[in-house]
């Protein structure tokens, strides 16, 4: 899947799972409960232990079905790891300069991660394809997303940190290209417990509030978010 593919899956589904796991195990079954749900889309953080071995494994095995992607890279290094295990595309927590040089240089979509405005312009002007609004909940959340799209509305910016089923809408609502979603959505007790059900209900019920909201909106709307 070339960048422009990657970039319209994650447009069109408006919902990037973030998957941190206790294991490689859990990583797995998150990715196969999301896809389930309705979600193509999975990135593999870090933080998971074996998180480039999972990622391999996921790209082996899933073909063109799931859009995987590396989460928390915070190097040139870690991303050049992941981008050879089969990630397609890189999220960073913050603003790396070698690492979006990296992908755009491989003509990978990456989320760099910021916080403030000049973070945010920083990021985009480095060759960010979205700018990832990081930790969003703590600093305002929708409000703050809606801050930011008044001075930069052509830039696209996925909230992550304070999404939940409550919120979901009015992060949309604010401007968000789409979310970044993680325990909310990949529950870890769901995970350590086994319950596979739960992970596919929430992936579910997010769509939902996306496409409610979305509808809700109108499709003017939903092209200046992005």
């Amino acid at each position: 899947m070339d960048k422009q593919a990657v970039r319209d899956r994650i447009l069109q589904i408006g919902i990037v799972p973030v998957v941190r796991a206790s294991s490689p195990g859990e990583a797995r079954t998150a990715a196969e409960c999301v896809c389930e749900g309705g979600i193509p889309i999975v990135e593999i953080t870090m933080t998971v232990p074996g998180a480039i071995e999972v990622i391999r494994e996921l790209a082996k095995h899933s073909a063109s079905e799931l859009l995987i992607g590396a989460g928390t890279v915070l190097n040139a290094e870690t991303a050049e790891r992941c981008l050879d295990a089969g990630a397609q595309f890189l999220v960073s927590p913050g603003f790396k300069a070698e690492t979006v040089a990296l992908a755009v240089r491989t003509r990978t979509l990456i989320m760099a991660g910021a916080l403030t405005p000049t973070e945010v312009i920083t990021a985009w002007e480095a060759g960010a394809d979205f700018v990832k609004v990081f930790p969003c909940g703590q600093v305002g959340g929708a409000k703050y997303i809606k801050a930011l799209k008044g001075p930069l509305p052509g830039i696209p910016l996925v909230p992550t940190g304070g999404v939940n089923l409550g919120t979901a809408a009015e992060f949309l609502e604010a401007g968000a290209a789409a979310l970044g979603i993680g325990g909310e959505l990949v529950h870890p007790h769901a995970l350590t417990s086994g319950n596979r059900d739960a992970i596919i209900e929430n992936a579910r019920k997010f769509l939902a509030i996306v496409s409610e909201t979305r509808g809700r909106l109108g499709s003017a709307a939903v092209s200046a978010a992005s």
